[in-house]
């Protein structure tokens, strides 16, 4: 169980775009993982722990699940929250949980994704490599 201690999140602050509503005039469902990426790229500056940074290491993080439940649309020229939170684990994996709130505060949609380490070699990394343990005990988790 997560205590509230260990909750590190992110809001970033987003503008729905024409090339991303479908012609019903909303926000084509595959446009939220994007936006999970968006969140995740945010939260990644936010607290140093970005794609570059991990590409540094040595290390990728590919995507093994995602999920996403739509609640309200999106529209074109809405701005939205997309609120991302690391979820902690003993394992060696990187856990989002994404919440987008629409201009009224009221949820749009929800989800999570899970990715693992591979090494430079594409090996499954079992254990938390280093430099992710040392950004964990830095951020106390």
């Amino acid at each position: 169980m997560q205590s509230k201690e260990d909750i590190i999140s992110y809001t970033e602050k987003v503008r729905v775009r024409f090339n991303e509503t479908d012609p019903l005039g909303i926000v084509w469902h595959g446009h939220y993982i994007v936006y999970f990426e968006d969140g995740r790229e945010a939260f990644g500056r936010e607290h140093g722990l970005t794609y570059l940074d991990i590409q540094k290491a040595g290390y990728v993080t590919p995507i093994v699940k995602s999920t996403c439940e739509h609640f309200l649309p999106l529209k074109y020229g809405e701005t939205f929250n997309i609120v991302t939170t690391f979820v902690n684990s003993a394992s060696a994996k990187l856990i989002y949980r994404y919440e987008l709130f629409n201009e009224e505060n009221k949820l749009v949609c929800s989800g999570e994704t899970i990715q693992v380490f591979l090494d430079s070699d594409n090996n499954l990394c079992l254990y938390n490599p280093e430099f992710f343990q040392v950004w964990k005990d830095k951020m106390g988790l």
